[in-house]
C-alpha cells in the first residue's frame, strides 16, 4: 500500500517511472497506476536504464528493490544514484535490507554510505525484520508533508494500532543495538551457501538472508519443497508466475533464531531429498 501511495502521489501523467524488471509486485503496480510513462529496464543493468532514460520528460523516478525478493541479490544503489538530478529521483524498497544490511541494521543505503540527497525516497515494511505489521517512508520534510496530503492508499485508510507503534519502536531499539543478530544471520548464510554449493546445488549470487536454489522445474521445486516439509523444514516453492518460465526454486530463508546444528540438519535434508 504505502508503495501504491508514494509512487502514484509524486507522479502523473506527462512523467516517467523507471523499474527493475525484478521489482516488487507493488511497486510495478505503483508504476502503473500513477499514469507516467511507464519502462521496466533489465535487472540491474545500468546501460539498459541509461538507453531508456534517454527518451524521458516530465519528472523522473527511479525505483528498485534494495534487496531483490526472489533472488537475494542487492541492487548497484550507488551506480543509481549518479543517475538522479532535480528532476530524476531515486526510490528504493528496502524491505529485505532493514535490519539486515548496514552497521546499524540501516539497510543498503547505509550499506553504501548514502545520503537523503542521493535516495530522497526510501521504503521501508516493518513486517520483516520488525516483526510487526505496516510500512513507513522516509525523506524530506516536503516529501513527507506531499504524501500526507495525496498519497491516496494513507489518506484514506486506518492508522496503525498505538500497540503495533509502540512494539515497532521497541523493536527499532532492538534492532539498532543487537549487532550479533546481523553478525550470526550473515555466519549462517555463508555456511548454508558453501555447504549447499558442495552438495551440488546451483545457488544465486546474493549475501542476503535469501538464499535461492535453482531448481528450473516447477514439479521439481513443489516435490522437494514437499518432502522438506514432511521433514520439519518450511521452504517455499516459487514457480511462474512469480519467477520466469524455467527458473522455479526453493527459497531458503534464514534468521538469527536459527543455528548452524538447523542448517546442517536442514543440509542432510536437502541432500536425501535430492532429486
Amino acid at each position: 500500500m504505502a508503495n501504491l501511495g508514494v509512487i502514484s502521489a509524486l507522479l502523473g501523467r506527462g512523467d516517467c517511472v523507471f523499474e527493475d524488471r525484478l521489482n516488487h509486485a507493488s511497486l510495478l503496480d505503483g508504476g502503473l497506476l500513477s499514469g507516467a510513462r511507464f519502462k521496466r529496464y533489465r535487472h540491474n543493468d545500468l546501460h539498459d536504464l541509461q538507453k531508456k532514460m534517454q527518451a524521458r520528460v516530465g519528472r523522473s523516478l527511479i525505483v528498485t528493490d534494495g534487496v531483490f525478493s526472489m533472488d537475494g541479490d542487492v541492487a548497484n544503489v550507488s551506480e543509481l544514484a549518479e543517475l538522479t538530478n532535480n528532476d530524476t529521483w531515486l526510490m528504493v524498497d528496502d524491505a529485505h535490507g532493514f535490519g539486515v544490511l548496514g552497521e546499524t541494521g540501516g539497510g543498503v543505503v547505509q550499506q553504501h554510505g548514502l545520503t537523503q540527497q542521493q535516495v530522497p525516497v526510501l521504503m521501508g515494511t516493518l513486517g520483516k525484520s520488525f516483526g510487526t505489521f505496516g510500512a513507513f517512508i522516509t525523506g524530506s520534510n516536503e516529501l513527507i508533508e506531499t504524501l500526507i496530503q495525496l498519497a491516496r492508499s494513507y489518506v484514506f485508510t486506518t492508522a496503525l494500532p498505538a500497540a503495533i507503534a509502540e512494539a515497532t519502536r521497541t523493536s527499532l531499539k532492538i534492532m539498532i543495538a543487537d549487532q550479533w543478530r546481523r553478525e550470526t544471520l550473515k555466519e549462517l548464510t555463508d555456511y548454508f551457501h558453501l555447504g549447499a554449493s558442495q552438495l551440488g546445488f546451483q545457488l544465486m549470487p546474493t549475501e542476503s538472508a535469501i538464499q535461492p536454489i535453482l531448481l528450473g522445474d516447477s514439479q521439481r521445486a513443489v516435490d522437494m519443497s514437499e518432502a522438506l516439509l514432511r521433514k520439519g523444514f518450511l521452504v517455499t516453492a516459487i514457480r511462474p508466475p512469480t519467477v520466469p518460465k524455467g527458473e522455479a526454486r526453493l527459497r531458503v530463508t534464514f534468521s538469527a533464531n536459527h543455528n548452524k546444528q538447523q542448517v546442517d540438519q536442514l543440509l542432510n535434508a536437502l541432500d536425501a531429498i535430492s532429486i
